[in-house]
C-alpha cells in the first residue's frame, strides 16, 4: 500500500497539538488587516487570535484570500517527490475558490508525477466542521486505512457532518453580504440572534432566529439533540470567536444532555472570523443529516 499524506487548509481551525498528532500538512490561507498580510497558521501565527478579535471590536476590518494553484504546487511537490500520494481535504467550494485552485494544481502535477496519486476531496465544510471531518478521516488513516478506504469513508459521511452556529454581532454578516442592512439594524435593536448552518452544498444558510444570547446557544444544543448519531460515543468540536465562556456553556450542555465525553474547543481562526466576527459560537458533530 502506497504511503500518503493528508493535506488540508488552516480554515480547519485545528489546534497545533492535533495537527501534530494527526500528522497533517496544513496550508495557510491569508488575511489582510490594517494594510498588512498575515498567514492564518494554526495557533495564531504572527497575530494571536484574541488580538485579531479585539481589533475587530475596535472597528478594524479584515479581508481574506484563497490559496492559488502555484501555492498548491509548492506544497504538494515535496510530498510527491518523496514517493507519497496526496489526499487533499478542501475548504468548502461553497464558500471559497480554494478547492478549484487545487484541481488546477493537480492537473499540472499529474503530468510531472504520473506514477503518483493526487486526490482532492471537497469537504463542503468550514471552520472546525472541516476540522472535525479531517480529524475523523485522519484517524481512519492512523488506524491503517488505505487512501481508498479513507475516500470511501468521506463519501459516506460528508453529508453527516453537522455545522450549527450563532453570531453575536449581525454587522459582520451584513458586511459579508449574508444579511441586509435593514435586517442587521432591526435584529440588533431587538436582540435577535440568527441560528445558521452549512448545508449539503457547503453554503452558509440562515435557519432560524431567536431572541437573546442564551437562547441562541441553547438552540445549537437542541439541533444536536434532534439529529446526532450516538452522541455519547462521538468526539465533538466547538469553535468560538473569542468568547470561551459561551463555548464552554455549550460544551457543558452537550455533556449534560447528550452524554458526550470528548469535546475539543478552539478559536475560530482569522480567515473564518473575518466574516463571522467576535462572539460567534459553532457546534460540530455527526448527525443523520446536515
Amino acid at each position: 500500500m502506497a504511503e500518503y499524506t493528508i493535506v488540508t487548509d488552516s480554515t480547519t481551525d485545528l489546534p497545533p497539538s492535533l495537527v501534530k498528532e494527526l500528522g497533517l500538512k496544513v496550508i495557510p490561507l491569508c488575511y489582510i488587516m490594517e494594510g498588512k498580510n498575515y498567514l492564518n497558521i494554526p495557533g495564531g501565527g504572527a497575530m494571536a487570535e484574541p488580538t485579531f478579535y479585539q481589533k475587530l471590536r475596535n472597528g478594524a476590518t479584515s479581508t481574506t484570500t484563497q490559496v492559488n494553484s502555484e501555492e498548491f504546487i509548492a506544497e504538494f511537490t515535496p510530498i510527491l517527490e518523496r514517493g507519497e500520494d496526496v489526499l487533499y481535504i478542501a475548504f468548502s467550494s461553497g464558500l471559497s475558490g480554494t478547492c478549484q485552485s487545487a484541481y488546477v494544481a493537480k492537473q499540472q502535477l499529474e503530468q510531472s508525477f504520473p506514477q503518483r496519486r493526487i486526490e482532492i476531496f471537497d469537504s463542503l465544510c468550514a471552520s472546525m466542521g472541516e476540522g472535525l471531518f479531517v480529524y475523523l478521516a485522519a484517524s481512519q488513516k492512523n488506524r491503517g486505512a488505505s487512501l481508498d478506504e479513507v475516500l470511501d469513508w468521506m463519501k459516506e459521511n460528508v453529508q453527516k457532518l453537522c455545522h450549527w452556529f450563532t453570531v453575536d454581532d449581525l454587522n459582520h454578516l451584513k458586511r459579508g453580504g449574508r444579511i441586509s442592512t435593514a435586517t442587521a439594524l432591526v435584529g440588533t435593536m431587538l436582540g435577535i440572534k440568527p441560528v445558521m448552518h452549512v448545508d449539503g452544498e457547503g453554503h452558509l444558510i440562515p435557519v432560524s432566529k431567536v431572541r437573546g444570547r442564551k437562547q441562541s446557544l441553547d438552540a445549537l444544543v437542541k439541533r444536536m439533540q434532534e439529529t446526532a448519531i450516538n452522541p455519547a460515543e462521538q468526539t465533538v468540536f466547538i469553535s468560538h470567536g473569542d468568547c470561551l465562556a459561551d463555548a464552554e456553556y455549550v460544551a457543558n450542555e452537550v455533556r449534560a444532555k447528550l452524554g458526550v465525553q470528548k469535546i475539543v474547543i478552539n478559536f475560530i481562526g482569522p480567515v473564518i472570523g473575518a466574516h463571522s466576527g467576535p462572539g460567534t459560537v459553532a457546534l460540530f458533530f455527526l448527525g443523520r443529516e446536515r
